[in-house]
C-alpha cells in the first residue's frame, strides 16, 4: 500500500501534467530567464535505495530485452511485442510483484510497466524471467512523460493506476498525480471502452480522485453504487503490502472509469 513521504522540498506545487514553473532566480537577467526551459512539477519522489545483486544482475542481463529507453515520440508497441494484443499500462508498479501475477494470468493481452526506482524495475525483471513472462515490457522512466509522448492516442485497453503517492500533507496535495491535467491526457490515451483504474487507501484522496475523474468529460463511473466506487475487481491482484494493511483494517478504495465514445 502506500509509502507517503514527507519530503523537504520547496519549489511550488501544481498540475503535475499543465502546470510548470520558471526555474529558480539566478545572476543572469530576467531575459535570460524568460528562455529558459520550464521546469514540471513531478508528484513522485526519488528514494534511494541500493540494489541486490539480483536485481543489478537482471538489469544487466534482462535489461536489453525487457527494459525500454524513454522517447519522445510514439513507439510501435506491436512491433515491441512481436504482436497486435489489447495493451494495459501500469503507473507505478513498486516492486511488481501484482504486476507480474496480472501479467502470467492474462498472457492474451500486453503490459507496459512504468516505475521511476531502480530496485522495483530490478525486482519485476526477475519476477518476469521466474514466471517466463513475454507479454511485459518496463520503462524507467517519469509516467507522465512516457504517457505523453510514448503512447498513441486512443492506443491503450486500460490504464492502472495503484496506490500513488497520497501526499497526505495539505500544501502537498496538489503535487498528486490524479489531477485534471493528468486524468486529461489519460483519457486521451484510452480507446473508447478502455478502463482507468485507480485505487488508494488514503480516503483523502480516494474522495479526490472520485472528483476528479468524475469531471472529466470523456470517462463515465463504471459503478452504479451512489459513492461512487467499486468492489476489487477481480483482474487487480492485491500485493503483499496490501494484504497486510487489510489484515490490519485499512480500507482501500478502487474507482473503474470508462472512457466514452466522445
Amino acid at each position: 500500500m502506500s509509502d507517503p513521504v514527507s519530503d523537504p522540498v520547496s519549489d511550488p506545487v501544481s498540475d503535475p501534467v499543465s502546470d510548470a514553473v520558471p526555474p529558480p532566480p539566478s545572476q543572469v537577467d530576467a531575459a535570460e530567464r524568460s528562455k529558459a526551459p520550464l521546469r514540471a512539477i513531478r508528484s513522485y519522489v526519488l528514494r534511494t535505495g541500493r540494489l541486490t545483486s539480483g536485481q543489478a544482475r537482471a538489469l544487466d542481463e534482462l535489461g536489453p530485452r525487457f527494459l525500454l529507453p524513454y522517447a519522445n515520440r510514439p513507439i510501435d508497441w506491436d512491433g515491441v511485442f512481436g504482436r497486435s494484443a489489447p495493451r494495459v499500462l501500469e503507473v507505478g508498479f513498486g516492486m511488481g510483484e501484482a504486476t507480474a501475477l496480472l501479467a502470467q494470468a492474462q498472457p492474451e493481452r500486453d503490459f507496459i510497466g512504468v516505475e521511476v526506482h531502480t530496485p522495483g524495475v530490478g525486482a519485476l525483471l526477475l519476477r518476469i524471467r521466474e514466471l517466463g513472462l513475454g507479454n511485459l515490457r518496463i520503462v524507467c522512466h517519469d509516467a507522465v512523460q512516457v504517457l505523453r509522448d510514448m503512447v498513441g492516442e486512443a492506443s491503450l485497453d486500460a490504464l492502472h493506476v495503484y496506490f500513488p503517492d497520497p501526499w497526505h500533507k495539505k500544501r502537498h496535495h496538489k503535487r498528486r498525480l490524479i489531477q485534471p491535467g493528468f486524468v486529461a491526457l489519460a483519457a486521451s490515451r484510452l480507446r473508447p471502452g478502455g478502463l482507468l483504474h485507480c485505487a488508494t487507501d488514503w480516503q483523502d484522496y480516494a474522495q479526490h480522485m472520485l472528483q476528479v475523474l468524475q469531471q472529466q468529460p470523456l470517462l463515465r463511473n463504471t459503478t452504479p453504487d451512489p459513492q461512487g466506487y467499486c468492489a476489487r475487481p477481480a483482474w487487480r491482484m492485491p500485493s503483499k503490502f496490501e494484504q497486510r494493511g487489510l489484515r490490519l483494517g485499512h480500507g482501500v478504495w478502487d474507482l473503474v472509469f470508462e472512457r466514452t465514445a466522445g
